[in-house]
């Protein structure tokens, strides 16, 4: 009985061995040894060295995987980047508005690119009349508009063209001797008061965007209707048209779902795109990424928008790529990424502003500045080297200066 049954196992096991040589894809850049490692009470084999870290985030430890960065071959330097102007990364902190921070750096390296000089912009000024379209719309919506701190490169378009821009040192957003952002209080005030306008069925707007905004300047400080500039006096929406100029209306959005037929507009279907913008132009991925190379190539820097909750990506190493115990490089599709689009395992939650870029072996790896707190847990405060398969499988959408495009432009039949 027991010779009988070892010579079933024995079986089995080269029956398993060779379904697994002969079904799974071999890739020669990825024939690195295999390493036996214990989670728990559990061994494991994988090319990567899968690893528990553990992480104190607000007096709480937290267990997350990752892996053995030590083995990645990866850019040691800010030096090795081609890179383009930019001002130094600075912090978000406890606020959701890494989408107005990618977003003003994104333009802010757009004016010197233009020749409109180094200009630091505020990015709560933007902010605070982000929270009040958001509730205005809340309002006319009847209570039916998504609301969270979370938002896309084109609001920060928005509402420049509504309301303009000021430079940083006009409007900090930081008030009573504060020096860090932190908008935990402020947004837990501004969604109490409109959900309290939901369930009473108040609709009056006038009344209900004044005490959002005694809710804005109290933790925002009140923006400023005039500013001087060289000694002149003007509006934000003067400053912007007179002094920065910039072309608004040339900034273009991509995506690359298959939702949507290729080469033509639509939504970006994540609630942070809260107003429906329907002005993306969806491509297939290969041209997606082609196109956030060759912008960059062509001196052009980008924003970014994707997923950061992944095992490939830790900022105490200040790198970002997809372990092979997650896919293989040479598997990341369309479909590939579409299925973690459509299982919530790649999520837009984060924007940044890719400012450069390097060839090392046989990938290209990215400088991203990042406004988020992960990026300054590394050597390199602000940054991270996100590798090209993070970037094809993770990042859903990207702005860009309609020039860098204008191939890929001529597609689309508008």
């Amino acid at each position: 009985m027991k010779k009988k049954f070892s010579l079933t196992l024995i079986i089995i096991v080269f029956l398993a061995s060779w379904l697994i040589i002969s079904c799974t894809p071999q890739e020669k850049e990825q024939a690195a040894p295999k390493v036996v490692i214990k989670i728990g009470e559990k061994e494991i084999q994988t090319k990567d060295i899968a690893i528990y870290r553990t992480r104190e985030y607000r007096g709480k430890k937290r267990q997350f995987l990752s892996l053995d960065f030590s083995q990645i071959d990866k850019p040691t330097s800010l030096e090795e980047f081609t890179q383009y102007f930019h001002f130094p990364p600075i912090r978000q902190y406890r606020t959701g508005t890494c989408w107005c921070f990618s977003t003003t750096s994104f333009l802010e390296s757009e004016l010197k690119r233009l020749g409109r000089g180094e200009i630091k912009l505020s990015e709560m000024y933007t902010v605070y009349w982000e929270y009040v379209e958001k509730a205005r719309r809340f309002i006319r919506e009847k209570g039916k508009s998504y609301l969270g701190q979370g938002s896309e490169h084109n609001a920060v378009i928005a509402r420049m063209k509504q309301y303009g821009a000021v430079p940083a040192e006009a409007y900090t957003g930081l008030v009573n001797g504060r020096t860090e952002h932190d908008h935990s209080q402020l947004f837990r005030e501004f969604k109490n008061y409109l959900e309290f306008c939901r369930q009473n069925e108040y609709w009056d707007e006038d009344q209900a965007i004044a005490y959002v905004k005694s809710i804005l300047n109290k933790h925002l400080g009140k923006p400023p209707e005039k500013i001087t500039v060289n000694g002149q006096e003007m509006t934000p929406k003067e400053y912007l048209d007179k002094l920065l100029q910039l072309p608004l209306d040339d900034y273009v959005c991509f995506i690359s779902f298959k939702y949507l037929p290729f080469y033509t507009k639509g939504e970006f279907k994540v609630p942070d795109n809260w107003w429906h913008s329907q002005d993306y132009y969806n491509v297939p991925l290969d041209e997606f990424y082609q196109a956030i190379l060759h912008a960059l190539e062509k001196g052009y820097t980008v924003a970014l928008g994707g997923d950061i909750s992944e095992p490939g990506i830790y900022g105490e190493e200040d790198v970002a790529i997809v372990p092979t115990f997650d896919i293989l490089p040479s598997l990341i599709d369309q479909d590939s990424r579409e299925f973690r689009f459509y299982n919530r395992t790649s999520f837009d939650d984060h924007a940044i502003h890719a400012v450069g870029y390097t060839q090392r072996g046989d990938h290209t790896w990215f400088l991203i500045k990042d406004s988020g707190g992960g990026a300054h847990r590394g050597k390199f405060k602000g940054y991270y080297f996100y590798r090209d398969d993070y970037v094809r499988l993770k990042m859903l959408n990207f702005m860009v200066h309609k020039d860098a495009v204008a191939d890929l432009l001529k597609k689309f039949s508008e």
